[in-house]
């Protein structure tokens, strides 16, 4: 069976400046995977390499063994919240139907099963009751659920969220962990940015530990350590150590 993803020999740059280097990737499918690293690391860039949102890339993606153009829409994406335009007219259905455009066909419409998908992921994240709000409207944790929702609606094989726990409430993560782990108990597979050392260990079953390379990839256990965290973060480390959460 093919990988999920597979990633060989991944670079990009930036105007002349190297932002990836050389990446290679065999995910593991049914994992809860958190993407670890400094601020440049190059952690978004990885997600939108692997979706095929920007040029300028060598060496390939692989999805479920196909090309990304003819898989995207096995892949849900969840983006960082500072790339969404929150002023937009659309309420929280609209957004989480449109989880569903994957299936569609340029002219169809949506159908009674498409809004019962929608409502359905509504009610996975405790948001139907705002089904008619602007999106702007809502608190960052709300947002949040919203484009996770979005991304149920989809039924994608993997789903890749970008920074999902940045300004939300500690509710609100914890909601959104336990519908990430009950995902990828259903066999999906996810990949989420994360900044929080702290709750790695708790959080996800595997890591991929990167700066602008890959330092380790592998289960939580044997991988999140000392030596890797060090390699990975460099003088920042020191701080790490000091909450005492690593070994």
């Amino acid at each position: 069976m093919s990988s999920p993803i597979l990633v060989k020999g991944l670079s990009v740059s930036y105007d002349r400046k190297r932002v990836l280097s050389s990446v290679y990737l065999k995910i593991d499918e049914g994992k809860l995977i958190g993407v670890l690293g400094p601020n440049g690391a190059g952690k978004s860039t990885l997600f939108k390499a692997i979706l095929g949102l920007i040029s300028n890339v060598n060496g390939t993606v692989e999805i479920f063994g196909k090309d990304i153009r003819e898989s995207r829409k096995r892949i849900a994406y969840v983006p960082q919240r500072d790339e969404v335009d929150w002023t937009f007219p659309a309420t929280v259905r609209d957004i989480v139907l449109m989880g569903r455009f994957p299936e569609k066909t340029l002219w169809q419409r949506m159908d009674e099963k498409d809004h019962q998908k929608a409502k359905e992921a509504m009610e996975e994240l405790s948001i139907l009751e705002f089904a008619d709000r602007q999106i702007g409207a809502l608190s960052g944790g709300q947002q949040q659920r919203v484009f996770l929702a979005r991304a149920l609606c989809q039924e994608a094989d993997i789903l890749m969220l970008d920074e999902p726990f940045v300004g939300v409430d500690i509710t609100t993560e914890e909601h959104i962990i336990r519908v990430l782990r009950k995902l990828s108990h259903e066999g999906k597979t996810l990949l989420v940015v994360h900044h929080d050392l702290t709750s790695v260990q708790a959080y996800f079953d595997q890591v991929i530990l990167l700066n602008q390379r890959i330092i380790a990839y592998g289960d939580t256990e044997s991988t999140f350590i000392n030596d890797n965290i060090s390699k990975a973060y460099g003088a920042q480390h020191t701080i790490m150590l000091e909450a005492g959460h690593t070994r």
